[in-house]
């Protein structure tokens, strides 16, 4: 097995979990965190804006560099080079879309938030929508490009 598609293989991996990062948050947390009442759903994004600020970074970097790595290895096919153009959008969404808006978020008093807080949500969700289907998007095209 040629170094090539190991480090192809664990791109692939790397990237397959960061879809399904995003896609846990945004089918499942997301409605959930929905049905509370404000002082508890507000906590709760929160506590999660807290922790994935951590845990999304560990698997975009992974994917990031591996996406480099394999294409100064072994050059890259078409697959991979959409894959890469979808993590670009996937990133610059992410920087210019929803972080600030998780920052914000950090910021409010879970027992007195800003009376527009939930129009804010509402702007941000299909930018988390967005990430969702890119991220999924660049795991099938490093899948295709495993083979060929």
């Amino acid at each position: 097995m040629n170094a090539v598609l190991v480090v192809a293989g664990i791109n692939a991996a790397f990237a397959g979990l960061l879809a399904g990062a995003e896609a846990t948050v945004t089918f499942g947390v997301r409605p959930a965190l929905g049905l509370l009442d404000d002082g508890p759903h507000l906590r709760a994004r929160q506590a999660l804006v807290r922790s994935l600020r951590v845990f999304v970074p560990s698997l975009f970097l992974p994917t990031v560099l591996s996406s480099i790595a394999v294409l100064v290895l072994g050059g890259g096919s078409g697959a991979r080079w959409a894959a890469i153009v979808a993590l670009l959008a996937w990133t610059l969404i992410t920087f210019l879309g929803t972080v600030p808006v998780n920052q914000a978020i950090l910021t409010w008093d879970a027992d007195a938030p800003p009376a527009d807080w939930r129009a804010r949500i509402r702007r941000w969700e299909p930018l988390d929508l967005a990430r969702t289907v890119l991220a999924a998007l660049t795991f099938a095209l490093l899948v295709a490009a495993l083979g060929g």
